[in-house]
């Protein structure tokens, strides 16, 4: 959401294997297949070391933005976080550079594909790559699960050959080594500047996660492992290159091998098959990167066109949910690049300009963290907060201004480009700021409230974690049907007395606690629904209690979830929670997914047709976790009669959460004998859940 404007989201199709894939193969490709001899020209035998000094700085950024990433789960990546972070100018910003960075990469990596097949054929290159430029666009048009399918398989390939290319560590000549550092540590720390290109494309992944599934797990898993991967097969197959080759063949530029370092190495270590295989497998990974590279650049247009920075065409998607003027529009600059410019030579600068987006998404988890807006809820934290953001800001500003005034001077005509574009174009059209606001909040000055709406509906969509006890919360909860019509001050009374119960607070002051966030609007109301809600200290876990007006409560309210919204029906729902002070984060998640109830077009009625109190229980437990089965003499449940809960013997994972008998709803113990005509509800982890319902069903 963004201004009010809701926008259809993109499916979430990817799993954990696509979204490594899709990392891993946006990684491996020119800067493994053709920087080494590039690089070994400025560093020499210490290339392999200048490799590992530039993943130093993408480690503090990759936690940054994997903690963003799971917090905002949002197309667009760097720009989304920048842009609900620092403000709108610096989303911008963010957003058009990195989006131009990760086309100069993607179409660097098909020129690249020349350098390998120029050692057997005699092609034109540059309409080569225009062609397979024009098939990975039309490989994305098809959604993205055909496209991480085919990514998967390229990168599967891929990791076979390097595996293979690993066996010539037995070849290397250590003596190649000799003068390790002959060249100085500032040829080395330029270098390490040059080849961090090469690592960039690990974290591109992150403007997928609105299509990635579950991407509080997935996003994390797979990012983290593909830097794994690609920091071991950068490291050691720089040290078989230089161990094999040497540095005077790895940087002879006379030789057809120069942008060929891999196939040559290999010629030397399997023979001419080795040659024509590892020719191959550059070719996949210059495939994959182009294909990853196509389909991550072309969310920035999609996500800048929601926030209104571009024209809203670009949010436009197709029948299988995928910006398409977005993935045309990213093809269409590749081929431009292609044919007019070159590309291997720009694609260099666009490493300082990483380097510095990468500084400020680890300033972005500052400025996220110190607003102290409870609906920042990342699912992982990057650890060490702050010191390893400060050094996540130093480092690359350091590797950049060893990298020579070129780089800084592009980064700085990015900058400016993006600055003209927000103010010529976009400042008009948007009309919010990012979580640096908040700060300023707290320091005395304003912030923009809606920043922390948005969050709130992002935790609807995410849902809950496996680690909160919804479940046992609701079939822990009291339930209080109102018959006849009454005021919302009677219905708090009823809840705080049920809450004085089990809370340690008298029903006067919680009562006064859930009237005031109603004059303040901090209680959500929406589609026949009210979510009042405080947090109180030192409460071992959340407490709910449920109220039902079957006749319904008017209510004068502020907003809807954060949106200004005026009640049109009166209220039937009430779910009054209250949560520990020490766990926002949780508290609001609860809310959330409460409130992603009410969004459905069927809970209302069955809310209302609810015939007792563990029906309206029911209504809210998810229902993949839980299963009602009727106890009776006859049918596959006859074998549970006069049985105690214990003897059951339930699979482990599974609690029986609430009996029904008569008129009654009992809280069963493990020594509850189970009666003819119980009714008995189930909690548990879905796979266990769905073959109790095979059992007794």
């Amino acid at each position: 959401m963004s201004n009010g404007v809701r926008h259809e989201r993109l499916k979430k199709e990817l799993g954990f294997f696509s979204v490594y894939a899709l990392s891993t193969g946006a990684t491996l490709s020119a800067g493994f297949f053709l920087l080494p001899g590039i690089a070994a020209q400025t560093a020499g035998a210490a290339v392999p070391l200048a490799y590992v000094i530039a993943a130093i700085p993408l480690i503090p950024a990759t936690l940054c933005i994997v903690e963003l990433a799971t917090a905002m789960p949002r197309a667009g990546g760097a720009y989304y976080f920048l842009d609900r972070s620092l403000g709108p100018l610096m989303g911008t910003v963010g957003g058009f550079g990195t989006w131009f960075a990760l086309i100069l990469k993607t179409a660097f990596a098909l020129v690249g594909m020349g350098a390998y097949l120029s050692l057997f054929f005699d092609l034109d290159v540059r309409w080569l790559a225009v062609v397979l430029a024009i098939l990975f666009g039309m490989i994305n048009l098809a959604g993205p699960k055909g496209a991480g399918k085919f990514q998967l398989l390229l990168v599967s390939a891929l990791l076979t050959f390097l595996a293979i290319f690993g066996y010539g560590i037995n070849n290397v000549n250590w003596s190649q080594f000799d003068g390790f550092l002959d060249r100085g540590w500032n040829s080395i720390f330029e270098t390490a500047g040059l080849v961090y290109i090469s690592y960039v494309g690990l974290t591109k992944v992150a403007s997928l996660s609105e299509e990635i599934k579950d991407p509080e797990k997935n996003l994390p898993r797979s990012v983290f492992f593909s830097l794994f991967t690609a920091a071991t097969i950068f490291s050691i197959g720089t040290v078989i290159m230089v161990g094999v080759l040497g540095v005077d063949r790895l940087t002879d530029e006379s030789s057809k091998m120069y942008y060929a370092p891999v196939a040559a190495t290999a010629e030397v270590v399997f023979g001419e098959f080795g040659k024509v295989a590892f020719t191959v497998a550059a070719l996949l990974a210059f495939f994959s990167v182009a294909n990853a590279g196509i389909m991550s650049a072309s969310r920035y247009p999609l996500a800048m066109s929601r926030d209104h920075l571009m024209s809203p065409r670009f949010a436009q998607l197709n029948q299988r949910g995928v910006p398409k003027l977005g993935i045309a529009l990213t093809v269409a600059l590749i081929i431009v690049l292609l044919l007019f410019f070159d590309p291997q030579h720009i694609a260099k600068l666009a490493s300082a300009f990483q380097l510095l987006m990468f500084a400020l998404l680890c300033f972005a988890v500052i400025a996220m963290r110190e607003s102290k807006i409870d609906s920042y809820d990342p699912s992982f934290r990057s650890p060490l907060y702050p010191w390893m953001q400060i050094f996540g800001i130093a480092a690359p500003l350091f590797l950049i201004s060893e990298m020579g005034w070129m780089p800084i001077l592009f980064s700085a005509g990015m900058i400016g480009l993006a600055t003209i574009w927000y103010f010529q174009y976009a400042k008009k059209r948007v009309n919010r700021e990012g979580a640096i606001f908040h700060v300023f909040q707290r320091l005395g000055e304003r912030r923009h409230e809606a920043l922390d709406a948005e969050l709130r509906h992002i935790m609807i969509e995410k849902g809950l974690r496996e680690e909160d006890p919804f479940d046992d919360i609701v079939t822990r909860a009291s339930v209080i049907d109102v018959p006849n019509m009454t005021t919302y001050d009677r219905v708090v009374e009823l809840a705080a007395r049920e809450f004085s119960k089990r809370v340690p607070d008298s029903w006067e002051h919680l009562s006064e606690g859930f009237k005031r966030s109603i004059t303040m609007g901090a209680t959500s109301i929406a589609r026949g629904g009210a979510l009042p809600h405080l947090r109180i200290p030192e409460l071992e876990h959340p407490e709910l209690v449920l109220v039902r007006s079957r006749n319904g409560v008017q209510i004068d309210h502020l907003d809807d979830f954060g949106d200004q919204h005026a009640p049109e029906e009166p209220v039937r729902a009430f779910f009054f929670l209250i949560s520990s002070e020490d766990n926002p984060g949780q508290h609001l998640r609860i809310l959330a997914h409460i409130a992603g109830h009410l969004e459905s077009d069927e809970f209302m009625d069955n809310w209302i047709a609810a015939r007792n109190d563990q029906e309206i229980k029911e209504a809210l437990l998810r229902h993949e976790r839980f299963v009602s089965i009727s106890i009776g003499s006859d049918g596959p449940t006859a074998d549970l009669v006069d049985k105690r809960v214990v003897e059951m013997r339930l699979p482990e994972g599974t609690l029986v959460a609430i009996v029904r008998r008569g008129n009654r709803t009992l809280v069963p113990r493990a020594q509850t004998t189970l009666k003819d005509g119980d009714r008995v509800t189930i909690i548990g982890d879905p796979a266990v859940i769905q073959r109790l319902f095979e059992t007794y069903h």
